[in-house]
């Protein structure tokens, strides 16, 4: 299900993505600890891009190492800064 563009950029920055402007809205990924990530995502920079569509979605989960459902928990809440470190960045 598509998402609202606003909502994933609040949600990414909220869970430790920094956002840099660009091209495109580059949102970067700096861990608890501060350290910046090789974890990246991106966002069209686009007035009229509104909506993120589910493909998108998939491909920015992608770009973020997780899954499809893993990235929507992440922005929809149920998983956390620490469960989204977690999953990535151990082992």
């Amino acid at each position: 299900m598509p998402r609202r563009k606003q909502d994933v950029e609040q949600a990414l920055a909220r869970k430790g993505f920094r956002q840099r402007e660009g091209d495109h809205h580059y949102f970067v990924y700096f861990n608890i600890k501060g350290k910046k990530t090789a974890r990246f995502t991106k966002t069209s920079h686009s007035p009229k891009m509104r909506e993120i569509s589910d493909s998108l979605l998939g491909q920015m989960a992608r770009q973020c190492g997780l899954s499809k459902s893993d990235f929507l928990d992440l922005i929809d809440c149920p998983l956390s800064r620490e469960g989204y470190e977690a999953k990535v960045f151990s082992g």
